[in-house]
C-alpha cells in the first residue's frame, strides 16, 4: 500500500487532510494525519534548528537570566535546591546508596524498552479506577517485589490474573519514577518550571496580579514539553492521561487532580536527592505546577500553532520563521493560514533591487554635479555642466543651481558619456533629442552621429527589418559606439 500526500493543501489545522491509498480495499477506512507532522519532522532532521525556535518563544514568555538559560540548554549543570546543604546529607546518602541496585528497568535511565515494560502498569490500571485511594494506599511488598523481578526480567505479565492488587501496581509504578537518575521533568527544566508557576495576569494599569494567568501557563508548558527528551515526553503524556482519568472518576476513588500531585510531584518534578526543607517556600509552588498539568493534560502535548506554522514555512516556504512575533507580522488579523508566494516575493524583492539601484545612481550623478559646481570657474567647468543640462536622464539638480549660459559643443557629448561610464560602471548609449540638435563641426562626421541614433533608437526601424538584420546591426552599433567613443577620449 502506498499513500501520497498533497504538500498544496496542507493547512496549520490540518495537515495530511488529503490522502491517495492504492489499495482500494482501504479507501473506506478512516483518514489519519498529524497535525504536527512538521513539527516531529523538523524535530528529528534539525534538532538545532528546532531548539532554537522552541527555545527563543519560551524566553517570549519567561523570564531566564543566562544561567538558567544556560542549563536550559544543557550547556551548564544545573544549579539545584540542597546541593550545598549538609542537613540532609544523610537522607540523600540513603537514596543514592538505594538507587546503585541497577536493574533492567528499575533504577536505569530512561528508555524505549522500560517505557515498554511500565506502560503495562499504566495500561491496567485505567481499567481499575475505581480502588479507593490508589495512588496513596501502599500495597503488598511481597507481591510488588515479585511484580517488579518479572519487569526486570522482561517477563510476560498477565496482570488481569488476580494475582496482583490495583494497590500493588498503582505503587510500583510510583516506585518506578523515583528511582529514574532524574525526575521525569529532568533537571534542566526545574527553573522553567517556578517561572512558569509565576506566570499571572496584568491588571489595567500593567501591575501583576495574583490571578494565574492560565493560557501562557499552558503556552509555555506545551513549548517546554517539546524540547523534552523523546522517552520522557512518552512516558509523561501516558502518566498525566492516566492520573487525568483518575482524577475524574475522584467521587469513587476519592482522589482529586491535587492529591494526585502531591503522590507524584517528589518523582516527576523535585529534584533528586532533595527534602522538602530544602524546596522552602517553592514546594507548594511545585506542588500546584503539578495539579495543574493534570488538570489541562489534555491540551499540553499539542505543538502551538505557530510553532506549526513555522515547521511548515522551513519546509514549504521561502523562509524561515523563529519566533510568534515573526508569523504576527506577515499575518494579517483575519487571515487564517499563510501561503508562501514565492513568485510575489520574488518580484517584490527583484523591484526593491531596482528601486535601490535606480536611487544610488541618482545619488551618485548629483554628488557629482555638486562637485563640478564648486570647481573654480574655468572652461572645464563650463563644458562638464553643459554636459549635465544637456542630459536631463541624468537626473542632475542643474536647475537648482544657477550657471552662465554658454554656446552648446557637441563634443563635450561624448566626455558626458565618460563621466556616466565612470559614476555607473558601465558604459551608456547617447541620447539625442530633435531639439537640442546642433551641427557636428568637430571629428564626428554627420553620417556616423545618424548611425549612433539609428543605433540607440530600435524603434525607427521597422519590426521586420528588427528581426532581418538584428545580429548584424547589434554588432556595427557597438564597434561604431567603441570607435567614437575612444576617439573623443584620446582628443580629451
Amino acid at each position: 500500500t502506498a499513500f501520497f500526500f498533497s504538500p498544496s493543501l496542507f493547512s496549520s489545522d490540518a495537515i495530511c487532510n488529503f490522502v491517495i491509498c492504492n489499495d482500494s480495499s482501504l479507501r473506506s477506512q478512516p483518514i489519519i494525519f498529524n497535525p504536527d507532522f512538521f513539527v516531529e519532522k523538523l524535530r528529528h532532521e534539525k534538532p538545532e534548528v528546532f531548539t532554537e525556535l522552541v527555545v527563543s518563544n519560551i524566553t517570549r514568555l519567561i523570564d531566564l537570566p543566562g544561567a538558567e538559560l544556560a542549563q536550559l540548554m544543557g550547556e551548564e549543570d544545573p544549579k539545584l535546591p540542597g546541593a550545598n546543604s549538609t542537613a540532609s546529607g544523610f537522607f540523600r546518602s540513603l537514596m543514592s546508596l538505594k538507587r546503585k541496585d541497577k536493574g533492567v528497568v528499575f533504577g536505569s535511565p530512561l528508555t524505549e524498552e522500560g517505557i515498554a515494560q511500565v506502560s503495562q502498569l499504566i495500561e491496567y490500571l485505567h481499567k481499575n479506577l475505581r480502588a479507593e485511594g490508589l495512588f496513596r494506599v501502599p500495597g503488598n511488598s511481597i507481591r510488588q517485589q515479585i511484580l517488579k523481578d518479572a519487569l526486570n526480567s522482561g517477563t510476560d505479565i498477565d496482570l488481569d490474573s488476580g494475582e496482583f492488587h490495583s494497590n500493588d501496581v498503582a505503587t510500583l509504578l510510583k516506585m518506578f519514577l523515583g528511582e529514574l537518575p532524574e525526575p521525569l521533568l529532568t533537571h534542566k527544566h526545574f527553573h522553567a518550571h517556578l517561572k512558569i508557576a509565576d506566570l499571572t495576569l496584568f491588571d489595567e494599569k500593567g501591575n501583576k496580579t495574583s490571578t494565574p494567568d492560565k493560557e501562557r501557563q499552558i503556552e509555555a508548558l506545551q513549548l517546554l514539553f517539546l524540547i523534552l527528551p523523546a522517552p520522557n515526553r512518552s512516558l509523561l503524556k501516558l502518566l498525566l492521561d492516566l492520573l487525568y482519568q483518575t482524577a475524574k472518576k475522584q467521587d469513587k476513588n476519592k482522589m482529586s487532580a491535587h492529591n494526585l500531585a502531591l503522590m507524584f510531584a517528589p518523582h516527576i518534578l523535585w529534584p533528586r536527592n532533595v527534602t522538602a526543607n530544602d524546596l522552602q517556600e517553592n514546594i507548594t509552588k511545585l506542588n500546584n505546577g503539578v495539579t495543574f498539568m493534570i488538570k489541562h493534560s489534555q491540551k499540553l502535548f499539542k505543538a502551538p500553532a505557530y510553532i506549526r506554522e513555522c515547521a511548515r514555512l522551513h519546509y514549504l516556504g521561502s523562509r524561515a520563521y523563529t519566533s510568534k512575533d515573526d508569523l504576527d507580522l506577515l499575518t494579517s488579523p483575519g487571515s487564517k493560514e499563510l501561503q508562501p508566494l514565492k513568485s510575489q516575493k520574488r518580484s517584490r524583492l527583484d523591484a526593491c533591487h531596482q528601486e535601490e539601484t535606480q536611487q544610488r545612481t541618482e545619488e551618485a550623478l548629483k554628488e557629482l554635479f555638486r562637485h563640478v559646481h564648486n570647481m573654480p570657474d574655468s572652461a572645464k567647468k563650463k563644458k562638464l555642466i553643459r554636459q549635465f543640462n544637456k542630459h536631463p536622464t541624468a537626473l542632475t539638480p542643474g536647475s537648482d543651481v544657477p550657471t552662465s549660459p554658454a554656446p552648446r559643443r557637441t563634443r563635450s557629448r561624448s566626455f558626458s558619456g565618460l563621466i556616466k561610464r565612470k559614476v555607473l560602471g558601465t558604459p551608456v548609449i547617447l541620447e539625442r533629442k530633435s531639439r537640442d540638435a546642433t551641427p557636428e563641426p568637430e571629428r564626428v562626421s554627420k553620417e556616423n552621429v545618424h548611425l549612433l541614433q539609428k543605433c540607440g533608437s530600435p524603434a525607427h526601424m521597422s519590426q521586420a527589418k528588427l528581426k532581418s538584420s538584428e545580429g548584424r546591426k547589434e554588432e556595427s552599433c557597438r564597434r561604431m559606439r567603441a570607435h567614437l567613443l575612444s576617439k573623443d577620449s584620446s582628443s580629451l
